[in-house]
Order: structure tokens, then sequence, then C-alpha cells
């Protein structure tokens, strides 16, 4: 009688322990999908620094004559 209830006992804990598992592989899960959603997320900030530390294109000189239109 003794070893039935360590028995149980035992499958009781073990029932606990892959419960606690699962849940922490499941917290584990959603805290990589947070950190990819931001690692996307700073990649853009990244970029969009980068474009503003870039120099502003210089505009182009024409070459050739200015003609006046007539309206």
């Amino acid at each position: 009688m003794r070893l039935c209830r360590t028995v149980v006992r035992a499958f009781a804990r073990l029932r606990e322990v892959l419960a606690a598992h699962k849940e922490l592989a499941a917290k584990l899960a959603a805290l990589e999908r947070k950190v990819a959603s931001h690692d996307r997320h700073i990649r853009a900030l990244f970029d969009a620094i980068r474009q503003l530390m870039a120099p502003p294109e210089k505009p182009r000189k024409r070459i050739g004559f200015a003609t006046e239109v007539k309206s």
C-alpha cells in the first residue's frame, strides 16, 4: 500500500514538472517572438539613422543656356 502511494506521488510530481516545462517553453517561445520583432524595429531605426547621416545630394548645375518661356 505504501509503495502504491509513493508511485502515485512520483507520477503526480512528474506531471507537475512536465506542466512547468511546457509553461516555460511557451514563455520562452513568446519571448523569442517578441525579441525577433524588436530586432526588426531596431534594424529599421538604424537604417533610418544611416539615411539621416548620409550627406544630402547637391543639385547638379544645368549645362546650356537658360531661355525665357513666354506665356
